[in-house]
């Protein structure tokens, strides 16, 4: 094989990966924005719409995981380690699994109202997400690592406030609500979303390697 022919094949390769992952983030993006909806609808009806569509959103992605996985397998070149490969698509599924899994929490607990802080944390995983993104398009090109960074930095920034949200929620539910019940299901649907927002730290921590390694 010519030099300039093994060349092309290289950044075709590369561009493989990187095309999967930003099919992904974008999936990701979508089922972020109909979670954000679900905290803002009293519809019944559009509730259980929502939630079948975030459950197909979840499905898409395990698809496309499966397919980042099974190119894996077949492909010895990869744009950066192949142990980082898996835990970059490993880490934006568990978002979108967690994700449905407060979804369902919703559903299966019968959860009609919310609270404007789970207002606020789903819209605070909605911008951490979009950071996720765009961070993924930049990981094209290692010029753009100090765009990764950047958004690194506002993904654990929006996890801090996450935080701060939860806890003062929490905090809120206990010395308010005196209904146990409702207390349980909303204290689990806030936990579901705190849990969300961490899943998308794990996925800057991962980015984070990707670029110590390869600067």
């Amino acid at each position: 094989m010519k030099l300039s022919s093994l060349f092309s094949f290289m950044v075709s390769k590369n561009a493989l990966f990187f095309d999967l992952f930003a099919k992904d983030t974008a999936n990701l993006v979508e089922q972020s924005k109909r979670f954000n909806q679900l905290f803002l609808t009293s519809d019944k009806n559009e509730l259980g719409n929502i939630i079948r569509e975030i459950r197909d959103f979840e499905h898409k992605g395990d698809e496309i995981t499966h397919q980042i996985f099974l190119e894996l397998a077949d492909n010895f070149i990869t744009p950066f380690d192949r142990e980082d490969i898996h835990a970059l698509a490993t880490s934006i599924d568990d978002v979108a699994d967690y994700i449905h899994g407060c979804a369902s929490r919703v559903q299966l607990y019968g959860v009609t109202e919310f609270s404007k802080s789970m207002e606020l944390m789903s819209e605070v995983l909605l911008k951490q997400v979009m950071e996720i993104d765009s961070a993924i398009c930049d990981l094209r090109n290692m010029r753009n690592a100090q765009r990764v960074r950047d958004a690194i930095v506002r993904i654990n920034s929006l996890e801090n406030h996450a935080d701060d949200i939860f806890d003062e929620a929490i905090a809120r539910l206990f010395a308010e609500q005196d209904n146990a019940l409702v207390l349980m299901k909303q204290k689990e649907v806030l936990s579901g979303l705190e849990t969300a927002t961490d899943k998308c730290e794990d996925v800057a921590n991962v980015l984070e390697s990707i670029l110590v390694k390869n600067s």
